[in-house]
């Protein structure tokens, strides 16, 4: 399967996706037939190795799908994103937990929630989980779940953050998603109780972030990309394809408006706030991905620009939406609304850890002023 012809699938499905945005927002998790749709068009599977039945695809080509398939819909959009992107993350795991998940389906799908919360236990032959974890989104479609936790040193005081995969057998979800946007993300809590992880469940992204981890010299190039390049453009792209979707929605209302100068102008800077997103996303993501295929490190000034860019690429979404929002007139405020939805799905997009910008912005600048930058965000 090639990533035109996953994408040309995908573009097949978002008339269908766009007609059911409503009914996701309304149930607040995506319709199973989407679910089924996109996983048979290959779109679960891009970031997943070859190895299990995947294509190993660029980040790049995947975020297009995201951005295609938010642009219909915001929540399915956001969903998508999370199950590919934790599929390239599960690649990261040793390989016997790759055949945990994916050596009988390898369509399973896998949810997150990545702070760090609960209790971990070391014990024998793994670790023990007990606790509730927050904002799993799409948790109701996964067959497993990646959850954070914070493991004790020999000290007592915490030494690592850790990534543990728990099967849905394991955990139970409490219903508590009730959000004023992306509200069709079913991100619920989970709970645990006294749940073993063996070994070879449990990933450290830091390690692999400080090349401690992951970067042997058969490992394909994808899974050698920083994970906090990957995972943060995976919550970047469904904001920016959300604004995409306000944007062609706005066009479509206005056609009419062609001489009204304040029409034309909030277009054109709408327009040019999206495409740079877009263009510096997929520039530092390739130029990324040239380092590791020449086995060579990626530097840091790449690593800042590249977090630098992704949070402005959230807020670049959501200044074009809010600026096109405003001076779409009352009709925009009414529900349902394809802008009204849209303008309340970017600015919850916005407030993931992930987009946060203060922290990205100032190590940036610490950088060009010639400052020692250290930051596990990296």
């Amino acid at each position: 399967m090639t990533d035109r012809k996953i994408l040309d699938r995908v573009r097949d499905l978002v008339p269908d996706i766009r007609q059911r945005a409503e009914q996701a927002e309304r149930q607040r998790t995506i319709p199973e037939q989407t679910i089924r749709e996109l996983t048979a068009a290959g779109v679960f599977r891009m970031l997943q190795p070859r190895e299990f039945g995947g294509y190993e695809s660029s980040p790049v080509e995947f975020f297009e799908v995201v951005r295609l398939v938010a642009a219909a819909c915001p929540s399915t959009g956001w969903v998508t994103s999370v199950f590919g992107t934790h599929a390239w993350q599960l690649a990261l795991f040793p390989t016997d937990a790759q055949r945990d998940i994916w050596g009988e389906n390898p369509d399973a799908l896998i949810a997150t929630s990545y702070l760090p919360s609960g209790t971990l236990t070391p014990v024998d032959g793994g670790a023990e989980l007990s606790g509730r974890w927050g904002f799993s989104s799409g948790c109701q479609h996964a067959d497993w779940v990646m959850v954070g936790a914070l493991a004790p040193g020999a000290d007592g005081a915490v030494d690592d953050h850790l990534t543990l995969l728990v099967p849905r057998s394991d955990f139970r979800i409490d219903d508590v998603w009730h959000a004023v946007g992306l509200a069709g993300t079913g991100s619920h809590d989970l709970l645990l109780d006294r749940v073993f992880v063996p070994a070879h469940r449990i990933h450290d992204a830091e390690r692999h972030n400080a090349g401690l981890a992951g970067t042997e010299a058969e490992t394909p190039a994808l899974y050698r990309l920083p994970f906090t390049s990957v995972l943060p453009g995976g919550v970047a792209a469904p904001v920016i394809g959300a604004a995409e979707g306000a944007y062609a929605a706005f066009v479509e209302r206005m056609r009419g408006r062609a001489e009204d100068t304040a029409v034309a102008v909030r277009l054109a800077r709408a327009a040019s706030e999206i495409d740079a997103a877009i263009v510096q996303l997929e520039r530092n993501l390739s130029e990324e991905l040239r380092y590791v295929e020449a086995g060579e490190d990626i530097p840091l000034e790449l690593r800042l620009r590249a977090r630098r860019d992704q949070v402005r690429a959230t807020e670049r979404a959501v200044e074009a939406v809010e600026s096109l929002f405003r001076i779409a007139g009352g009709r925009a405020a009414r529900t349902p609304d394809v802008l009204e939805r849209h303008w309340r799905d970017v600015h919850t997009g916005s407030l993931h850890l992930a987009n946060a910008a203060e922290r990205a912005l100032a190590n940036f600048g610490r950088g060009e002023l010639g400052a020692a930058v250290e930051d596990r965000i990296l």
